[in-house]
């Protein structure tokens, strides 16, 4: 038999501020969804859940919302040009406001008319070639913004943030240069600060933490260095790691390693301390594959990739936002199944998948975190503690990496040294026999399309909910084991 492991947080040495930076900032593939009550349904149950106060999409600008479209009254006219119209665009920002939600003002595409190219992107056709005209975009530009500060006030736009495309170092998202791309991004910085020069404007928003010393040397040169660094990375980004900051072992730095985002995430951390950066760091898209299909998302084992994530770099940042929120999402095409391996935390019918109920789980965790030694867990396995008011809570993960094998290793055994005066102890798991959603589908024969009836039965079986554990606090130890590919949480009680 296997010694079981001891684990002892100091839960008698002082505490470390522990910021829930995975809460706050979340994503919606594009932002006409906002137009789409399933769509504000399950913004409003992030906002209640997991702690969501502000989205990020991309798409505001593209001619799909008509930002920059003709005006029907022209229809008799040979030559109709297009003008501004905000009609949209304010609806779904109203939508958002009204559930406690503030957007993140994103400006791309590129509208048709302005485009100097064809070169477009997803299923929406968006246009991602420079504006042929950067005067004339960057009116549209300043116009937005004044309007939208018309329409809502300063005060309140003062709370959201402001963001300048979408990923331009690579191909498929900007058709332009590097050089095209800060002169685009000093025109709109400029733009946007002529409104209200207190506008949060934050860059570069670039995959794989590139571009970030050029933007802020370029910003600093040019009187626009961001307000905030944006930056991506999926722990799958590494065949290009040579590029990207990055603070770890050479062996993690390759695309089968599970700790490359890690090392990403603190090396972005140690380049802007060097450069003196001072302003918020937002990873406003990460996630442990960048593919817009895959499988392994809608198992526990995801989960258990988040919490390790969080738990090892979570304070690097500022925020930290899982791509994405829903499956209500078509960039390389829209998914008929209710699971079909897609970016989403929650299903087309709103049911909770693994990244989800991994961000709920965190989000028990209290903003104070107590030291522990987990140096005899196994590789990719580690635990979390933290004191709240009523209660100490333990979260524990164990992810299986995508290379090994042997999918049947047994859990490890826990020892878990309770805190004083707890009387109680209460546990939620997540893996592979607990808890997993696509697993209850599968048992109902994996239907594509569900009925009333099948959607009841899971959503009765998706509630996040603590069991109580038949435990003798007069012990002087807790066992538990660890699950493989999962996580486990423990909350112990007065």
């Amino acid at each position: 038999m296997i010694k079981p492991i001891r684990l002892a947080p100091s839960w008698d040495q002082p505490t470390t501020p522990f910021r829930h930076s995975w809460a706050g900032l979340g994503n919606v593939d594009q932002f006409r969804w906002f137009i789409r009550h399933d769509m504000i349904d399950q913004l409003r149950l992030a906002h209640e859940e997991i702690g969501l106060r502000h989205v990020r999409a991309v798409g505001m600008m593209c001619d799909e919302l008509r930002t920059y479209t003709i005006d029907p009254r022209s229809w008799r006219d040979e030559h109709r040009s297009p003008r501004p119209n905000w009609q949209i665009v304010d609806r779904c920002i109203e939508a958002l406001l009204s559930i406690g939600v503030k957007p993140m003002i994103t400006t791309c595409f590129t509208p048709e008319s302005m485009a100097s190219g064809s070169a477009t992107v997803f299923s929406t056709r968006s246009n991602v070639t420079p504006p042929k005209d950067l005067s004339a975009w960057t009116d549209l530009v300043h116009e937005t913004i004044e309007h939208l500060t018309e329409q809502f006030g300063g005060e309140e736009l003062r709370s959201w943030y402001f963001e300048v495309w979408n990923e331009p170092n690579l191909d498929g998202f900007w058709a332009g240069t590097q050089s095209q791309w800060f002169e685009l991004w000093k025109r709109a910085f400029a733009a946007i600060k002529s409104v209200d020069a207190n506008y949060r404007v934050g860059g570069p928003s670039t995959a794989r933490g590139e571009w970030l010393s050029e933007a802020i040397e370029y910003g600093r040169k040019n009187d626009c260095e961001p307000d905030y660094i944006i930056t991506h990375c999926y722990n799958n980004d590494s065949a290009h790691g040579a590029l990207s900051p990055f603070d770890g072992p050479q062996s993690d730095r390759i695309n089968t390693s599970p700790n490359f985002l890690s090392g990403v995430a603190r090396g972005t951390r140690k380049l802007l301390e060097d450069m003196d950066y001072r302003g918020e760091v937002h990873w406003n898209e990460w996630g442990r594959s960048w593919f817009p299909a895959d499988d392994e998302r809608e198992r526990a084992n995801e989960a258990a990739f988040v919490v390790k994530t969080m738990a090892e770099v979570s304070q690097e940042a500022d925020y930290f936002a899982y791509w994405n929120l829903s499956d209500i999402y078509d960039q390389v095409g829209y998914g008929a199944e209710e699971f079909f391996g897609g970016y989403g935390m929650l299903s087309h019918h709103a049911l909770r998948k693994p990244a989800w109920q991994a961000h709920q789980a965190l989000e028990r965790l209290s903003e104070e975190r107590y030291d522990l030694d987990t140096s005899d867990f196994p590789d990719c396995s580690g635990a979390i503690a933290t004191r709240g008011d009523n209660a100490w809570q333990v979260l524990l993960y164990s992810f299986k990496p995508e290379d090994q094998t042997d999918s049947n290793l047994p859990s490890p055994q826990l020892l878990i040294e309770p805190p004083s005066g707890s009387g109680e102890a209460w546990v939620y798991e997540l893996s592979e026999s607990e808890n997993e959603i696509v697993a209850e589908w599968e048992a109902l024969g994996s239907p594509p399309y569900l009925s009333r009836s099948q959607l009841e039965v899971l959503q009765e079986k998706n509630r996040f909910s603590l069991s109580k554990i038949d435990w003798n606090a007069s012990n002087d130890s807790l066992l538990s084991s660890l699950p493989y590919g999962g996580i486990r949480l423990i909350e112990f009680r007065p």
